[in-house]
């Protein structure tokens, strides 16, 4: 199964429109939502939940006050978890278990903690996987990892899309790993194009092959040139240019991938690219 990421160096820059497009334009739908902090393409797709799992992102130490003999060693929990009264106060625990380590008497437990649910969903002509991070959990290379292995699990498949989270951090590497190919979505921005080297560094030391997408090009052409130079030098091919189109923020708003609007311009490139990229990848 070839896998394939869409990502961006940083938010903002349309990456959702074209994961959205391009898993429109799979005729077998097998597709990761591993943008695990902002995930929406499960609201792009009618979708059925047909299985949920329990996600452990962290754990909460718990001390029993009839073994606890007051010895005090807890106390050296560096987040200053531990009261005076050798009470955990959750909202400082990390889960380190440094408490666990140091107590004489076994009285510290650490429980597990619910952060969030992942979920696996029927849509039309495939399968879709997604989490749902707690308010205030915080996203981790873990949770994209459980995201991708549900993917992985539907068979018949000859493409795994994934829509990577934005940026060069623990949970943009969880996506890239063991992908076949990465997408790289930009904006002609000075930010987009600092950005874009980034992740391209990135790629690179992973070993995959690499294509740029420069959405909203018109905007700056200027800018464009600078990304499409840049590139060049780079040894990174230019999958395409996304002109502005006003209807892309109808389609988010409604929750139609942009393809299925036969009259956006934005639409019909995307299409365009979608089939030259997937020539080269057959």
């Amino acid at each position: 199964m070839k896998q394939i990421v869409i990502i961006s160096g940083k938010g903002g820059t349309g990456k959702t429109t074209i994961s959205s497009s391009f898993s429109e334009l799979l005729d077998k739908k097998n597709i990761a939502d591993c943008d695990v902090e902002a995930p929406n393409l499960h609201l792009m797709f009618e979708n059925e939940i047909i299985k949920t799992k329990e996600y452990i992102g962290s754990q909460t130490a718990i001390i029993d006050s009839d073994k606890c003999i007051k010895c005090e060693k807890c106390l050296e929990c560096r987040f200053g978890a531990i009261t005076s009264e050798i009470k955990v106060n959750p909202l400082k625990c990390e889960g380190c278990g440094l408490c666990k380590y140091v107590c004489p008497v076994d009285a510290v437990t650490m429980v597990d903690n619910i952060t969030g649910h992942i979920y696996s969903s029927k849509i039309k002509d495939g399968y879709l996987s997604y989490a749902k991070l707690n308010i205030g959990a915080e996203g981790a290379g873990k949770v994209v990892t459980e995201v991708r292995k549900n993917s992985l699990e539907n068979q018949g498949f000859e493409n795994l899309l994934i829509d990577g989270s934005p940026g060069i951090g623990c949970v943009v590497i969880a996506s890239l790993a063991g992908c076949d190919y990465a997408v790289v979505v930009t904006e002609p921005t000075q930010s987009g194009l600092d950005d874009l080297s980034r992740v391209l560094e990135l790629t690179k030391f992973f070993d995959i092959e690499s294509y740029v997408i420069i959405n909203k090009y018109d905007i700056n052409e200027e800018k464009t040139s600078e990304i499409i130079d840049y590139c060049k030098k780079a040894g990174f091919d230019i999958l395409g240019k996304v002109p502005f189109d006003s209807t892309v923020n109808k389609s988010i708003q409604n929750g139609i991938p942009i393809v299925n609007y036969e009259d956006s311009i934005a639409g019909a490139e995307i299409k365009k690219i979608w089939n030259d990229f997937y020539e080269k990848i057959k």
